[in-house]
């Protein structure tokens, strides 16, 4: 994808149209949406936060005019786009001045957590509303009786997972976030830093700050019934996403120094996609890290520092 990245960078121009085409793109493919956000985000890396909120913004009404004439409306591509693209404006804003991943990182699940409290303050009842979204959802596979499970179970689960769609639905916001940042990263690496984007990645943590207030969260989450105690739960899930990618980056880093690394390394990402209890443990491996600091000794022990 280098040379998407070199046609990006040749101008605003070329940046404006790979955005607006992609989101556009997005709407029916929504992991092109990644790449459309790395855009913004490698533009902003680059050259800064005006030469990136130019791009934005001009992307936005491109989008406008190209959802206008495919599907009749600019409103929502107008709206997608700056929803797509304002957050990863900020956190590119943030890594380019912080110089460091982790501060990107970090600040970029604080944020989706925030988001949850917003949300739990404004809706009084955020369960009850995504149930209600659920069911409408579902509605129609149980009409068509295509469904094995029985109605009752079917509905049980609805009411299960409307109590943390909030936090899941931040958090796959949040990963889709960074996964456009670390592209855009990675971008900027492969064309005027290599290797940068890997160093960076593999000295990826999280801030003992970070660790006490997510222990705190699910400690009240534990501890506690009803409104707040779902709040928690779904803040929770936020913090799930952070040591997941620091769990990954420990984990890439030990496999890394295995003679079969260039197998081993792969097969780390294919097995957590593929096998998602696996999560778990990369978790707990990236919260243990902050106060371990495992990759340190992984190094130590290999004798490479």
């Amino acid at each position: 994808m280098n040379f998407l990245a070199a046609f990006i960078m040749k101008g605003r121009m070329q940046a404006i149209i790979v955005a607006s085409s992609l989101a556009v793109l997005s709407i029916l493919l929504p992991p092109v949406s990644i790449v459309s956000s790395a855009t913004v985000a490698l533009v902003t890396l680059r050259h800064g936060g005006y030469d990136g909120l130019y791009v934005l913004f001009s992307a936005c009404l491109s989008a406008a005019i190209l959802g206008f004439f495919l599907f009749g409306n600019f409103q929502f591509a107008l709206l997608y786009g700056l929803v797509l693209w304002l957050p990863i404006w900020l956190i590119s804003i943030v890594l380019r001045e912080g110089k460091h991943l982790s501060v990107a990182v970090n600040i970029a699940v604080l944020l989706g957590a925030v988001a949850v409290i917003g949300f739990y303050l404004y809706v009084s009842d955020p369960a009850a509303s995504w149930y209600g979204v659920l069911v409408q959802m579902i509605q129609p596979m149980i009409e068509s009786g295509n469904s094995e499970l029985p109605i009752e179970k079917i509905n049980k689960s609805v009411q299960v997972f409307s109590h943390f769609m909030t936090g899941g639905i931040a958090a796959g916001s949040v990963f889709g976030l960074l996964f456009g940042l670390f592209l855009a990263r990675w971008w900027q690496s492969t064309l005027y830093n290599p290797e940068g984007f890997k160093k960076e990645y593999l000295e990826l943590k999280a801030y003992p700050l970070i660790a006490l207030v997510s222990l705190f969260v699910i400690l009240i989450a534990w501890f506690t019934t009803g409104f707040v105690s779902e709040a928690c739960w779904n803040i929770a899930i936020l913090f799930v996403v952070l040591y997941t990618f620091v769990g990954s980056a420990i984990l890439h880093t030990a496999f890394s120094l295995l003679k079969a690394k260039r197998f081993m390394v792969p097969f780390l990402y294919i097995t957590l996609l593929l096998v998602p209890h696996m999560i778990a443990i990369v978790v707990i491996i990236g919260f243990i890290d902050t106060w371990v600091d495992l990759r340190s000794k992984i190094l130590n022990k290999s004798g490479t520092q």
